[in-house]
C-alpha cells in the first residue's frame, strides 16, 4: 500500500514539474515577444530623434511658444460695457 502511495505521489509530482514548466515557457514567449515590442518601438524613437532633419529643440521652443500666448490671455478683448453693434 505503501509503494502505490509513493508512485502516486511521484507521478502528481512529476505533472506538477510539467504544468508548471509549461506555464513558466509560455510566460516567458509572451515577455520575449514584448521585449521584442519595446525594442522595435525604442529603435524607431533612436532614428527619429538622430534624424538630421528633425530638430528636437526647435519643437520644444514652439511648444513653449504656444504655450506662453495661450497663457498670456492674448487677443483682443471685446468691449462689452459699451455694447458694440456689428
Amino acid at each position: 500500500m505503501v509503494a502505490i502511495w509513493a508512485k502516486h505521489k511521484e507521478k502528481v509530482a512529476a505533472m506538477q514539474v510539467n504544468t508548471t514548466a509549461a506555464a513558466t515557457a509560455e510566460k516567458a514567449a509572451q515577455y520575449s515577444s514584448q521585449v521584442q515590442k519595446l525594442e522595435d518601438r525604442v529603435q524607431v524613437l533612436e532614428r527619429i530623434v538622430t534624424d538630421r532633419g528633425y530638430d528636437v529643440a526647435t519643437q520644444i521652443e514652439a511648444l513653449r511658444d504656444v504655450r506662453d500666448v495661450e497663457q498670456s490671455d492674448s487677443g483682443v478683448p471685446l468691449n462689452v460695457s459699451n455694447q458694440e453693434k456689428v
